[in-house]
Order: C-alpha cells, then structure tokens, then sequence
C-alpha cells in the first residue's frame, strides 16, 4: 500500500474510529522494510493530528463543494497532503505526486483529479487562507474548542504559549539507573559516541539528547543501564523521598518507569506495584527485569483495597492517577481528538475516589504523592481540594527541593523541555 495511504488509514482510524495511536502504529510501520518509510509514516500521521484543525480549515476552504464524507478516507488524504506541503521539507511536486497517488488504495480513484487540484491550489492561495484563519487560536494551534477553553479558564494569557508547546515535537530524555553508574559517566559514554546529550537542571538523573534515536543504540539499554522518561516524570522519586527499608505501594503502576526509578535509588524498599491491566503490568515486569530490579507485582484494582491490602500501612504511596494526559499530548496528539469535554469529571470523580481509597491503607505519618499528567486543574488541584475537605487527619507538604510558592506544583508542557505534570504530597497527621 502506497505510504500516504497508510498514513490516511490510521488517522482516519483515530478521528473517526477513536482508535489510539499507541495500538495501531508500531504494527502498521512494520508493513514497511525500511527504516526511512517508517519515520515518514510516523511522521506524516503525527503531523497531521497535531495541526489536523488547521489543515482541516484549510482543506475545506479549498473545495469548491462540500465532501460528502467529511471524516471519510478522502477528506483524511487531503489533511495528509497539505500537511506535507505546509509543515515538511518534502519537495512539492513530490509531496502532490505521491498523495494523488495514494486514491487507488483508499478506494477513491475517481478523486484523482480532485486530490490534485486541492493541492495545486493551496500552493497558490495557501498563504492568504492561513492569514484568514489564524485570527483564531483553536484553529490555528489546533485544539479542540473545549480544551482551548478549558486552558484559557487555567492559564488565561498564557494559553497560547501552552497551546504551541503541545504541538512541538518532545525531546528524547533518559533516566540513568544510579545503581549501574554516574550520570557524568554515563554521558561520557555517549559523548564518545557522538551522541550530544545535556543533563537537565532539575531531574539528577535525566540526559535530554539533542536528537532522539533509537534505545537499541543507546548504550547498555539492553543491560538496563538507562531508560528512557520524560524529566516531569523523573521528579517523582525526589518527591516521595523513599528511604531504606520502608514500604511502598506504586497504586497504579503500569507501564512502570516510576516504578523501577523508585528502586533504582532505594533497592531496599519494600515495594508493591499494582495494576489493574495485565498486558501493562507485563509490561512493568519486563522493565523490572531489564533493570534487575524486584518489586511485588499484582494485577489488581487500587480502588478495592479490601482485595489486595494485607493491613499492614505502608510508609509511601504514588498515585500515578489514571487522566485525560492533557498534559502529554506533545507526544500524543491523538490525545487531543480522542479525549471529550464530558470525560474530565468522569476522570476527577475517580481520581478522588481513588485517594479516598488508598489513604486507609497509609500509615500515621506517612506520605502520598498525587501525581497526573494532565494540565487541568479539575483534575489536580481542584481533586485535591475536594480531597483534603474531607480528610481531617490530612495536610498538603511541601515537595522536597521545589522551591515555588505553592506546595503543589504544576509543570507546564515546555517548562525545562518537560511534559505537563502536577504533584501534590500529602502528609497523614
């Protein structure tokens, strides 16, 4: 199948089938040998999601009628190849050629011709469209309405510097396992290699490289001497602050990189990592193994404590709560088409639940670090509010080396090159 259709099949997959990428891209780029095809599938399929509302605007403004199937394969084509002319260095006549190409194989062949001149005709127009509809935020960083109304209500004047971030590109960080060496080593290592790297001014054991690669060239990957985590993510094992010989509970562990980072600083920790999927906790035990590191796992669901929790209090908890991930759509934009204004109450109403669970199972003068990776305050500050409302025997601590004027913190997508995230540590009186 000719790539822009592939590309065409999956996004149409996401916007009309509501399909995740995280499932359907890794075993649609094996239908390509090599290496520089899957890249280009890659990212002609992230590219048009994240600018999707932009080129859909542009799209329609091309057509001198309305399609009959506005989320149909067609129309999808159409975004994938404006989206070459518009965001990549693929030469036009190339970029028109091999999209016009691609009808036959979504069935469509009859639109040969229109395919062609939509696309023709956005290299003579295309600038005056994009002045046309820039005026308006949503269209232009492409956002759904909701959300850019949801931001403005957050982080009003700033929404449009968090709406560009979520469209840039993440970079590639890495988490240095301290137990296998030091990250000046470790970078050392990579230098050798000519692999640029920076060491990120907050997260001790982050590496942010200048070009991301694949982790099978990395370095004793395979010997888990490094992994790779976004530096947001990082900061958790400095905010729990696990000592030796406590006992900790990861509440929703999977696919667990925090997990493992836990160990990695305190391999005396007594740990235990629930999950309530089997396939992701497959996943943390993998990790684990990769890392030579053990930790109790167990499929189970963090809000049913009575089924898993043997009364014995644990010193540390992590919620990693399950959320919208609004604050990690860099990296997904799917996120962005896939998620719906009505979820976010859903996903606060079991983030609080949730809390309101574990707390029983914490020990009198422990801590719980609340965590999520998403950018909305209803399911962040405004769950824990709710939280400690009703929580007498609860106090919000301050996050250990965090200097802000908040005892939580929120972390902007870009902020330091990291993901969106917030943290809230909760101490039990």
């Amino acid at each position: 199948m000719n790539l822009r259709a592939h590309a065409t099949e999956l996004v149409t997959a996401v916007l009309k089938d509501g399909r995740s990428l995280n499932e359907m891209l890794t075993p649609a780029a094996q239908a390509f040998s090599d290496s520089r095809d899957r890249a280009l599938l890659k990212e002609l399929v992230y590219g048009s999601l994240r600018h999707f509302r932009r080129l859909a605007a542009v799209r329609d403004r091309l057509l001198s009628q309305a399609l009959q199937n506005p989320q149909g394969k067609l129309a999808n084509l159409l975004v994938v190849g404006l989206y070459q002319l518009m965001y990549t260095r693929i030469p036009a006549h190339a970029a028109v050629a091999d999209t016009v190409n691609a009808v036959s194989d979504i069935n469509e062949d009859r639109a040969r011709g229109l395919v062609n001149a939509v696309l023709r005709s956005y290299q003579r127009k295309g600038e005056t469209l994009l002045a046309q509809i820039d005026s308006d935020w949503g269209v232009q960083h492409s956002h759904p309405e909701w959300l850019v109304s949801a931001f403005k209500r957050a982080y009003g004047r700033d929404t449009e510097q968090l709406l560009a971030a979520n469209n840039a590109p993440a970079p590639m960080t890495l988490r240095v396992n301290s137990r296998r060496g030091k990250l000046t080593d470790y970078q050392a290592l990579l230098t050798a290699l000519d692999i640029v790297s920076t060491a990120h001014p907050e997260a001790r054991d982050a590496l942010v490289l200048q070009t991301p690669m694949d982790v099978n060239q990395l370095p004793g990957f395979a010997d888990g001497a490094v992994s790779v985590q976004d530096a947001a993510a990082q900061l958790a094992a400095d905010y729990l602050d696990v000592q030796p010989g406590m006992r900790v509970l990861d509440a929703c562990c999977a696919p667990g990189g925090k997990t493992a980072h836990l160990l990695e600083r305190t391999p005396t920790a007594e740990l235990l990592a629930i999950d309530n999927d089997i396939n992701r906790l497959e996943r943390v035990r993998e990790t684990l193994a990769r890392l030579q590191l053990q930790a109790e796992l167990k499929m189970a669901d963090a809000g049913e404590p009575a089924s898993w929790w043997n009364q014995q209090p644990f010193d540390r908890i992590l919620l990693d709560a399950p959320c919208s991930g609004t604050g990690v759509i860099r990296r997904h934009p799917d996120i962005k088409w896939l998620r719906r204004e009505r979820d976010i109450p859903v996903l606060a109403a079991q983030q609080l639940k949730l809390l309101q669970a574990l707390w029983p199972t914490l020990a009198r003068g422990g801590k719980l670090l609340y965590a999520t990776c998403s950018s909305l305050p209803a399911e962040n500050a405004e769950v824990i509010a709710a939280f400690l409302a009703g929580q007498t025997d609860a106090e919000l601590l301050p996050l250990p080396g965090h200097a802000g004027d908040r005892a939580d913190r929120v972390i902007r997508t870009g902020e330091a090159q990291m993901d969106g995230f917030y943290y809230a540590l909760l101490g039990k009186r």
